[in-house]
């Protein structure tokens, strides 16, 4: 079932969680008077490593949280980023189990929010319920997976490519809120070697640099330089949860 058909039910809802719309509308009548609804910062500290879990957070509209593990020179590398198509915490595992990486907001807006013990009791009322978190478990998951593959064995022109159209699709925006050091991070390696892809797609028209941004200007020529590690993610979560991953064209 497709967002558009299940959203019914949460369409005065302050923020679009294609997740939460992918829900029945008995299922997210068991979740929403537990929902809280914020503003969150870019920038902002959701969990780090050691915390308990004990919030669920629903990013809306064009908001990004970012999941990230610090390796033993003390940087930060980005693993996935998370859009309106997912959640954080609690998710993968039920309980306040510590967090093992750091989350943090990486594009400010909208997110729902919910105590995970209201979740698990939700989902122990609710076979559906259970059965459409745990799907979403399995895509985060697969997430993860490419996220590994593609580290090992594609170029950081490639993979500079598909991060910035990963930030695209779930922010709806052309204006992608990535600096060249956030870029770093997200690849693994150092500032200098993003730097020199960027000016090389802004050589050739693909891309223009804004303070703290990239404008991307032809989106078609930023997808042929891109590996295909997004398009598998896509697939998979349409096998498993069709039309909850932004397709790039919806609206913010």
């Amino acid at each position: 079932m497709s967002p558009s058909d299940a959203s019914s039910h949460i369409d005065d809802a302050p923020f679009a969680s294609n997740l939460l719309r992918a829900l029945r509308p008995n299922d997210y009548a068991l979740l929403s008077p537990h929902l809280e609804f914020t503003e969150r910062q870019a920038g902002e500290l959701l969990y780090k490593p050691g915390d308990n879990v004990g919030t669920v957070y629903f990013p809306g509209g064009p908001s990004l949280a970012s999941l990230l593990v610090t390796n033993a020179d003390g940087n930060d590398v980005e693993t996935i980023l998370i859009g309106r198509e997912g959640a954080v915490g609690g998710i993968v595992s039920s309980g306040h189990l510590p967090a093992y990486c750091r989350v943090v907001v990486k594009f400010g807006g909208p997110f729902g929010l919910m105590p995970v013990t209201q979740l698990e009791a939700a989902k122990r009322q609710s076979p559906s319920l259970r059965s459409l978190f745990a799907r979403y478990a399995d895509c985060l998951l697969a997430q993860v997976f490419q996220s590994t593959a593609c580290n090992a064995i594609h170029s950081i022109e490639q993979r500079t490519a598909k991060w910035i159209l990963s930030a695209m699709d779930r922010t709806g925006d052309h204006l992608v809120p990535l600096t060249h050091d956030e870029l770093a991070s997200m690849l693994g390696v150092g500032r200098s070697y993003t730097s020199r892809v960027i000016q090389v797609f802004k050589a050739d028209g693909v891309l223009e640099t804004r303070r703290g941004a990239l404008l991307v200007r032809d989106r078609d020529a930023l997808l042929a330089r891109s590996c295909l590690c997004n398009e598998s993610v896509k697939a998979h979560f349409d096998d498993v949860l069709r039309g909850v991953y932004p397709d790039g064209e919806e609206s913010s």
